[in-house]
């Protein structure tokens, strides 16, 4: 896995966290990018040293906006090939999904990008014959890209559980998003309830680890569809 544009001065290192329930990978992430952005409300895609990660990497990708509720795996782990039985890059996020929820997921990945916000996932996929389903984590960190565009997330997936059949699709049993601000000033969880309506996407060619200049022109601020949450907090 590379994420290029590697500078010594972003290197993090997240070597010592730790945790105890299975989804040490993704604290790691959160903490690094949380790092990455010091004062600022987030960090650029730029600023990801793979090596400030290095046990995280086989779960961790970075997806590109291409529009709005759709974005592409640009990187990807190991752990994303493994789910899917297949190269991912290339692949819409949504494409880990039941398509029972995928609208969900178009709607959370437009709340992350044009908010901003960072958003924490529960899922649940298939597991192996005769065994529980697979627990799973996910977290969506955004990043504005080298032309300050938030077009882009640090993403990490962690499913536990003895693997069953390939694909491996999630359905979401719980989401929350939070608003991004500066790191001093703290914000409010949004809630998710599931979705009734799926929507398919058609997955763009794959273009490798390449980062196309383009600048995304996001549209007016959306407001919550009706099965979204508000839920305010002190914190």
């Amino acid at each position: 896995m590379d994420f290029n544009e590697t500078t010594t001065q972003n290197v993090v290192s997240m070597m010592d966290f730790q945790s105890d329930n299975g989804f040490s990978a993704l604290s790691q992430v959160e903490a690094y990018w949380d790092a990455l952005r010091g004062g600022d409300v987030m960090p650029k895609r730029s600023d990801v040293d793979p090596r400030g990660i290095e046990r995280a990497l086989e779960y961790a990708f970075i997806v590109e906006r291409i529009a709005p509720g759709i974005a592409r795996l640009r990187i990807a782990g190991s752990h994303l090939s493994d789910l899917m039985g297949m190269e991912v890059r290339g692949m819409p996020l949504s494409s880990m999904f039941v398509p029972a929820c995928r609208r969900q997921i178009a709607d959370l990945l437009t709340e992350v990008f044009e908010r901003p916000a960072s958003a924490t996932l529960r899922l649940s996929g298939p597991g192996a014959v005769g065994k529980p389903a697979r627990a799973a984590q996910m977290v969506l960190l955004p990043m504005k890209s080298d032309l300050g565009d938030v077009s882009r997330i640090l993403g990490c997936v962690v499913a536990l559980g003895e693997p069953g059949a390939v694909p491996c699709r999630f359905d979401m049993v719980q989401a929350s998003v939070r608003a991004l601000t500066s790191p001093d000033a703290g914000a409010g969880p949004v809630s998710f309830a599931e979705a009734d309506d799926p929507a398919e996407e058609t997955p763009p060619p794959s273009t490798g680890f390449s980062e196309p200049r383009a600048i995304f022109e996001p549209g007016g601020r959306r407001t919550l569809p009706p099965y979204l949450r508000l839920v305010k907090s002190d914190d």
